[in-house]
């Protein structure tokens, strides 16, 4: 991923310096339990770990990258890099093992910390979406269906929509989480011949792994699958809201919109603009993380007990995804906390349409008059078509038709007309999606 949409600890955990780290302790901590059954000289362990714990500089990256080149295989050049390093001790390293025990483990250790990353972000993301659904928990603004007005509700349920949508969003990644993190030392074809399964055990838990039950070779690609599917739906949530960001920020609306900073430019021909940038760029970023969802599902059909198909897809879509929901969910967070709200632009659109979003109200109280539903419908429809043509407001219209007052009297007509109706369980949902509902404020 491009520096760009990159934050540095998310990043360094596909740096070099961390997979061969991950790579050493997994053989450092399978020697340790070799020499504990009496396979390898415990001196041979102890070896490993004095002459072979040192910090992977990019001297010592560039070293496993040149003898890479020579004998196009990435574990045999760290292996041979690892025994520069040890000694003759070193020909017990990796005894009994394959390359995809070291390369799947440590993926399964990478993804557990980037996922770790990822549940922090959204930690920022709630944190942000709970204190301005309490801000806003009673500020009234314009419900739209297809885009269109349809009934009041407050700013701050939709607010609460989000954040109980990201709430599910990070159980799903927790459990997702718990699905990934296992280990495999069960050397070729997963059979542990040449391997006891108590090193698989030993490095499972040196790593905070569980022991993957059946390996084959690899870890089954399902586990991936599953964390790389949570992320294209957290990303789907990243774009539902930065899209509804955007059409409240559009002129015509213009209900709420982006902190536009001091110095800030919106357009280098027209110096009016303030343009949504921040939630266009989350839009396209979720589309990228998306995109990586199909791959992950297509590496789950993998040869009898494995091939490599699945090798240079995961190179590319684990850094990749991860990388960008960080970004893209750091970013989320930033724009959820400073955006800027017009409480009077929400009421002014609200009445914008004259009464117009009271009409399901009028058409219960005609049924519940006696008025058949038909033409409780026709009767309202009517009126309301007028009021798109700028005949005027609804209740003046209704006032005026005498097949409406004949059903309704005044009081009754006027009392429909009323927004706090449409706010009396707003405390009810956000008691259902915080635990508690907020007392009022002073």
């Amino acid at each position: 991923m491009i520096p760009r949409y990159s934050r540095p600890a998310m990043a360094a955990i596909w740096e070099p310096a961390n997979k061969f780290r991950i790579w050493f302790l997994i053989e450092a901590h399978a020697c340790d339990a070799l020499a504990e059954l009496g396979v390898i000289p415990a001196a041979a362990a102890a070896a490993v770990w004095d002459q072979g714990d040192k910090p992977y500089t990019p001297e010592r990256v560039a070293r496993i990258d040149a003898i890479e080149a020579e004998v196009k295989h990435d574990v045999i050049a760290f292996l041979t890099e690892l025994a520069e390093h040890v000694g003759e001790p070193a020909r017990f390293v990796h005894q009994g093992m394959t390359s995809s025990d070291v390369l799947d483990t440590c993926l399964a250790v990478q993804l557990t910390q980037a996922v770790d990353l990822l549940l922090a972000d959204l930690d920022a993301v709630l944190e942000a979406l709970k204190r301005r659904a309490l801000e806003h928990r009673m500020t009234i603004c314009m419900g739209r269906s297809h885009g269109i007005h349809a009934e009041p509700v407050t700013l701050g349920l939709k607010f609460a929509s989000f954040y109980a949508e990201f709430e599910r969003a990070r159980d799903r990644l927790s459990a997702a989480r718990a699905d990934v993190a296992t280990c495999a030392i069960s050397g070729a074809v997963g059979t542990f011949a040449n391997i006891d399964p108590a090193v698989e055990v030993h490095v499972a838990r040196k790593l905070g792994l569980t022991p993957e039950p059946v390996s084959t070779q690899v870890i089954p690609r399902d586990r991936h699958a599953m964390v790389f599917a949570v992320l294209g739906v957290i990303a789907s949530s990243v774009e539902r809201l930065a899209t509804e960001i955007r059409h409240l920020q559009r002129t015509e609306v213009r209900e709420a919109e982006e902190y536009f900073s001091p110095g800030q430019k919106g357009s280098s021909a027209m110096p009016h603009k303030r343009n949504p940038v921040l939630t266009e760029n989350l839009t396209g970023l979720a589309r990228v993380v998306r995109g990586y969802v199909t791959p992950a599902l297509e590496n789950v059909a993998l040869w009898h007990e494995r091939d490599i198909s699945h090798s240079s897809v995961e190179r590319m879509i684990a850094p990749d995804a991860t990388v960008t929901l960080d970004f893209a969910l750091a970013r989320l967070a930033g724009v959820v906390d400073r955006l800027v709200v017009y409480p009077e632009a929400m009421t002014a659109n609200v009445a914008r349409m004259g009464g117009l979003v009271f009409s399901q109200r009028v058409l219960l109280a005609l049924t519940q008059a006696g008025v058949s539903r038909e033409d409780a419908y026709r009767l309202v429809q009517r009126n309301a078509m007028r009021v798109w043509e700028g005949a005027g407001d609804l209740l003046a219209l209704l006032r005026a038709d005498a097949e409406v007052t004949a059903a309704l009297d005044e009081a009754t007509l006027s009392g429909l007309f009323d927004l706090d109706h449409h706010t009396r369980h707003v405390d009810t949902i956000f008691a259902r999606v915080f635990g508690t509902a907020p007392a009022d404020p002073d």
